[in-house]
């Protein structure tokens, strides 16, 4: 179901709980197959998350979370739809700054495990093909995001 690395980061095993409770729990209400697709998920500091953004994007700047989603939205919905998932496969990697996380949780005044269970959650619907960019798409996935967080008692303190 996924995989958890630490890139110039110490390990931390309360992170790899946080995150593999919230993909369970995002598995579980988007009707995927854990045992068919893996997530890929990289910790790291914003040092390399900002190479990774202007590598891949252009912004030569450092960000809370990248999302590198493997299918188009439409294949993943025939997917579901369907119910053939013939293959195992990388539904996508998810690369996140945990100096990042720790600052917008003090920022936002709620825990790290929010902030940190919101960026998995977040990541996990742009693998899934959703956006926010406009606003009818946004419309689509915050309530997703929030239904996932609500489901796992992780609330705005």
């Amino acid at each position: 179901m996924h995989k958890i690395e630490f890139l110039d980061i110490e390990e931390n095993n309360e992170y790899e709980k946080t995150i593999s409770k919230v993909l369970e729990k995002c598995f579980e209400v988007e009707s995927l197959p854990k045992e068919k697709l893996l997530v890929s998920i990289t910790l790291t500091n914003p040092e390399n998350i900002r190479k990774l953004n202007k590598e891949y994007r252009n912004i030569d700047k450092s960000t809370d979370v990248l999302s590198f989603p493997m299918f188009e939205k439409d294949e993943i919905d025939n997917m579901v739809r369907s119910g053939k998932w013939e293959f195992d496969d990388i539904l996508g990697d998810m690369v996140i700054s945990i100096e990042q996380v720790q600052n917008q949780a003090k920022e936002y005044g709620h825990s790290f495990e929010r902030e940190l269970s919101y960026m998995v959650v977040h990541s996990f619907y742009h693998l899934m093909g959703y956006d926010h960019i406009k606003e009818e798409d946004k419309e689509l996935m915050r309530p997703k995001e929030e239904f996932v967080l609500n489901e796992l008692g992780i609330t705005r303190n």
